[in-house]
């Protein structure tokens, strides 16, 4: 049997700013990306803790050392700069080959 499982997580990140006017997705600072165990245009779910808001888009690689976590395009209508990020991952894998979810812990500035 094939399940859905968590692959990847980053919690605590803050959004660094929003550009409408981009393609659409989540620019994601190269280190963090890697420590989560993500590949550009890797699909995501992104949820904002204070709007509660959930979309699914795809990763873009941001410069490394940036902080970025910028949301752009129509996700930009969906947060704030300063609004509290959860990213998810999920992959598909067949029972027993599954692992610990990769989770990455986020400070103030990302």
């Amino acid at each position: 049997m094939m399940r859905i499982l968590l692959k990847s997580k980053i919690h605590g990140g803050a959004v660094t700013a929003t550009r409408l006017h981009y393609r659409g997705s989540i620019t994601i600072a190269a280190e963090v990306m890697d420590a989560a165990n993500l590949v550009a245009d890797e699909q995501v779910h992104v949820l904002n803790l204070n709007t509660g808001d959930r979309l699914e888009t795809y990763c873009i690689r941001g410069r490394r050392a940036s902080g970025k976590l910028e949301l752009n395009g129509p996700a930009a209508r969906l947060g704030q700069p300063g609004d509290p990020l959860i990213i998810l991952a999920y992959g598909l894998f067949v029972d027993g080959e599954a692992s610990r979810p990769r989770i990455v812990l986020l400070g103030p500035r990302n």
